[in-house]
């Protein structure tokens, strides 16, 4: 599939083949991307480098791209071959990091992608200028950013930083309103917790529009992609684009923990898993060369990169403040799916990672069934009943564990760059005993009995 992006109504609109990824800031209804929520405005008091823009735009491009595209459309029913053309400041630049750029995509979603950037038509940037209301506010100042989920890792993450004595804007991207929701609340009792004005945040709503005549070319109906694994690029991105706003030199954090980072698939069937990759060591290492090649300067740091998820709870320095907030806190890679069995959305708790977050909750002695939809420790089905997709993860881990580990999982989703393969593997090891522990403590006759 090819797709191009535009920023003014007045750009070329490519072939009828193409599919237009209109981002018109001013036209809102125009628009087949939504960017931003009128009510709170991504980037308002925020000026990053029109380099750092560009990146925002390539990463809401791709995920919009990524969600459109279906996979069982591919001849492999997986890997997509998609392009795609991008307006940006300076295509010369652009252009010099193409290859960089399209294999970093396709190491992050598995499929094949094609780039081209041309100039993009001059706009005079009118967001931050005085309005009727008044002058607009100047940026709050802050140490570092920190990618902000509304999950637990991000929670305990912010809360090691704030511990600190950081100052940090929180940015996070949403594009339901369910997950706006989640981290809006918690980062409201989380910033309760430390003083006034040590914890900003900023949400960043973006996803493909829906279908309207004022589109000059709507995208197409029918429901979307799941396997959504470039999200990582856009929730990275506009984490640069906020600290580029802030001065060279300012961290983003990324708090993960290793376990999630190298996401080795459980079984040899299952294709890489439909989860994010948003630390993975590979990709870290290349949006580090890409950083770099762009002129970006923005360490990238992960604090939890050698931790698994326990571990990075476990060493929180205020558990008086993580263990309250643990539970508010959403891991799921399908929090919405919860409504259609109890009317709630949430953990599901029969997800991969919902079964990682419970395993480290076990661990400091926080783990509650009752907070999921569904008990992956006692619900019978989800092992016996192989027609039920809820139950395959599950099912995967049980096999997953009954065989020995061995290092070369760790690089069955890419390579482990600067000589740390063994220290993944042990981590890997080490994430595998816990998610063990929390199914022998509590788990069924039947689980014991797969565990052997």
């Amino acid at each position: 599939m090819r797709f191009r992006v535009r920023t003014d109504p007045r750009e070329d609109a490519g072939a009828d083949g193409e599919i237009l990824l209109d981002w018109f800031e001013d036209d809102r209804a125009g628009s087949t991307v939504w960017y931003d929520a009128p009510q709170h405005p991504f980037l308002k008091g925020l000026v990053p480098s029109p380099v750092a823009m560009d990146l925002l735009r390539l990463g809401g491009a791709v995920f919009c791209a990524d969600k459109i595209a279906l996979r069982e459309h591919a001849p492999d029913a997986w890997t997509r071959e998609l392009t795609l053309t991008l307006p940006v400041s300076d295509p010369n630049l652009w252009s010099t990091a193409a290859a960089l750029v399209e294999n970093t995509l396709g190491s992050l979603s598995g499929d094949r992608w094609s780039t081209t950037f041309i100039l993009g038509l001059p706009r005079e940037d009118d967001e931050h200028e005085d309005t009727e209301e008044g002058p607009v506010l100047p940026a709050p100042a802050a140490d570092a950013v920190t990618l902000f989920s509304g999950g637990l890792d991000s929670l305990a993450g912010a809360i090691e930083l704030l511990e600190d004595g950081q100052t940090l804007i929180l940015v996070g991207h949403h594009d339901s309103p369910f997950t706006d929701h989640i981290q809006t609340e918690l980062f409201r009792q989380l910033a309760g917790q430390f003083a006034a004005g040590q914890a900003t945040q900023r949400r960043l709503l973006l996803r493909p529009a829906p279908r309207n005549n004022r589109q000059a070319r709507a995208l197409p109906g029918g429901p979307g992609e799941i396997t959504t694994r470039t999200r990582s690029l856009l929730f990275l991105s506009a984490g640069v684009a906020v600290a580029d706003a802030l001065g060279a030199g300012t961290t983003l954090y990324l708090p993960e923990n290793g376990m999630i980072g190298v996401n080795v698939p459980l079984t040899a069937a299952r294709v890489g898993s439909l989860s994010t990759r948003t630390t993975h060591p590979r990709f870290i290492s290349h949006m580090v060369e890409l950083l770099g090649t762009l002129g970006l300067d923005h360490p990238l740091e992960n604090p939890f990169r050698l931790a698994t998820k326990g571990e990075a709870l476990v060493r929180s320095p205020r558990r008086d403040i993580l263990d309250p907030l643990a539970l508010a806190s959403v891991s799921c890679s399908h929090p919405e799916a919860a409504r259609w069995h109890t009317g709630r959305k949430g953990n599901c708790g029969y997800c991969y990672p919902c079964m990682i977050r419970r395993a480290s909750l076990h661990r400091i002695g926080l783990d509650d069934a009752s907070e999921y939809d569904r008990d992956a420790l006692t619900d019978i089905d989800l092992l016996s009943r192989t027609d039920l997709e809820s139950g395959r993860d599950l099912r995967a881990l049980l096999a997953s564990l009954g065989q020995p580990a061995r290092t070369v999982d760790v690089l069955r989703n890419g390579r482990i760059p600067g000589g740390e393969t063994r220290a993944f593997f042990e981590l890997y090891c080490r994430g595998r005993d816990e998610l063990r522990a929390w199914l022998t403590d509590g788990g069924s006759a039947a689980i014991i009995a797969r565990l052997g």
